[in-house]
């Protein structure tokens, strides 16, 4: 087989992927990749790792950041099962744990989410030049909404917006995604964690404004 074959054979795959009606989908069950966080107002920007379980329903962010003109660490374990996260602080050995609003977990798409479009990223002359996306788009509670981006094949999460009338829009990029996790111990809380007590706040973070939160909370005590 030539490669002119080769290429209309890509391409008729390519083509007939596009040409399927896309659904709602769900991400590999154990993942590991690069976040970056673009806060409200483009005041905090922040970039790390992420670990993923879906089997567990728990997620661990490490982020280093800055807002304003001062920089930090953020260290936060979600677990969505508990509905509840740790916001740890590894130099003075402590830990805040607060109430989780599970009724968006980012390495899905929500059943009742809308398909806005599916367009590839790149190019689709050729493999390998591109990746086809979708893009979906919904409500989250107390008036917010979200727009999110998923690979067609794999499901792969990329891109987060969210909006919310307390703290506006933040974006939450993805990338270089690897399936696996390598450390179980992730998704454990640290032994200084034991005795922390649930913090009462008159509604619970959900996974957007739980990356926010500490950041801002640095940005109110410059």
């Amino acid at each position: 087989m030539n490669s002119i074959s080769v290429l209309s054979c890509l391409s008729l795959l390519l083509a007939a992927a596009a040409a399927q009606e896309a659904k709602p989908c769900v991400s590999p069950g154990l993942m590991s990749g690069g976040i970056s966080v673009m806060g409200p107002n483009g005041l905090v920007m922040y970039t790390g790792t992420i670990s993923y379980d879906a089997f567990g329903q728990r997620m661990r962010v490490r982020n280093y950041g800055v807002v304003g003109n001062q920089t930090f660490a953020m260290d936060q374990l979600m677990l969505f099962g508990q509905k509840v996260y740790y916001e740890i602080n590894w130099s003075k050995l402590s830990c805040k744990k607060k109430a989780l609003d599970t009724s968006f977990i980012p390495m899905h798409v929500p059943s009742d989410a809308k398909l806005m479009g599916q367009v590839f990223m790149g190019s689709s002359s050729s493999w390998g030049m591109g990746v086809l996306v979708n893009t979906w788009y919904g409500d989250l509670p107390h008036n917010g909404k979200y727009m999110t981006v998923f690979s067609e094949i794999g499901c792969i999460p990329m891109t987060f917006t969210a909006y919310s009338p307390e703290s506006g829009w933040t974006t939450v990029s993805t990338f270089n995604w690897v399936l696996g996790n390598t450390n179980p111990m992730d998704y454990f809380p640290p032994f200084f964690c034991s005795k922390s007590q649930l913090e009462e706040t008159e509604k619970p973070h959900n996974m957007f404004t739980a990356l926010e939160s500490l950041a801002m909370k640095t940005k109110k005590e410059e």
